[in-house]
């Protein structure tokens, strides 16, 4: 009869084992506290921008005499009456012409990009990068630098204080960046889909229409936005070009800067107004915007 003997186990390593130095091991970061601290300064800086629009939105609450202190009254009685002020000089006839304007120009810009961005992408042409760079080049020249030349033109064709003269030049002006943009979501379209819909037999519109455009809506949103900002807030083409008839937002916004002072709660009531058509555009199309400029970030 045999007799048992306990069975030794092997002696497994001390993974608590001090490090050389005699120092222990230093745990990682607990990602809930990093988190926090890392939704805290969002918070903080997302405040920081804010405190500008808030201060002038809440300035344009105030009268004049209350706006005027220094330091600044922050719980002066508030009212609307510097928004009927603003109203009773016209604000609606610029907002309309910015309107206008903005959206027209808009609108024939990415007509115009889409064709030239998809000639560019989809179907290239010959020495594509050249007709690329020219886009680009465009935007070379100053503005300022070109502005008496396009007076000169405006006046000899009787085009001045013209809303349409405003609608061409924005055109041209945010065409380069638009086909930029436009080209680098059409180059993210698979040529496997669009090969596909041409066994389907779908012609080059049917093909545009169902097929490409829902695909790049993210970018179209987010181009269609930039341009429409970089119109609304253009002012030195509207200040020289225009007078009394086609006058822009921005340059209604001069008139509360005169000989006579600086109309401080009637100015900020006025750049109120003047920025909620921007917001209102960018806060409808925000989740377009934000994955139309992600959209070819990462191949």
């Amino acid at each position: 009869m045999s007799t048992l003997t306990p069975s030794t186990s092997p002696t497994l390593p001390d993974t608590k084992a001090a490090t050389p130095g005699g120092r222990k091991p230093r745990k990682g970061a607990d990602p809930e506290r990093a988190g926090w601290r890392w939704a805290t300064l969002a918070w903080v800086l997302t405040l920081l921008f804010f405190a500008p629009v808030g201060w002038m939105v809440l300035t344009s609450l105030h009268r004049e005499v209350d706006a005027a202190t220094n330091p600044p009254s922050l719980f002066a009685p508030v009212s609307l009456d510097n928004y009927l002020a603003v109203f009773d000089r016209g604000a609606g006839v610029y907002l309309l012409n910015s309107l206008m304007a903005s959206v027209i120009s808009t609108v024939l810009v990415l007509a115009l990009a889409v064709p030239a961005a998809y000639a560019l992408s989809i179907r290239p042409i010959e020495k594509w990068t050249d007709a690329m760079f020219f886009f680009l080049s465009t935007k070379f020249l100053p503005p300022i630098a070109a502005l008496l030349p396009i007076y000169l033109i405006v006046k000899q064709v009787g085009m001045l204080d013209n809303i349409y003269t405003l609608v061409i030049l924005y055109t041209a002006m945010n065409m380069p960046i638009a086909v930029w943009m436009m080209q680098s979501f059409l180059a993210e379209i698979p040529k496997e889909v669009l090969e596909a819909a041409q066994v389907d037999g779908a012609g080059f519109l049917r093909t545009m229409w169902s097929i490409v455009t829902p695909m790049i809506s993210p970018g179209l949103a987010a181009t269609a936005l930039i341009c429409f900002i970089f119109s609304w807030n253009e002012f030195m083409f509207a200040v020289n070009l225009t007078a009394t008839v086609s006058a822009t937002a921005p340059v209604f916004l001069v008139g509360f800067i005169s000989s006579q002072g600086l109309f401080l709660a009637k100015l900020c009531a006025a750049a109120t107004l003047v920025s909620l058509p921007v917001l209102i555009a960018g806060f409808a199309a925000q989740d377009k915007l934000v994955r139309g400029l992600s959209l070819g970030a990462v191949k």
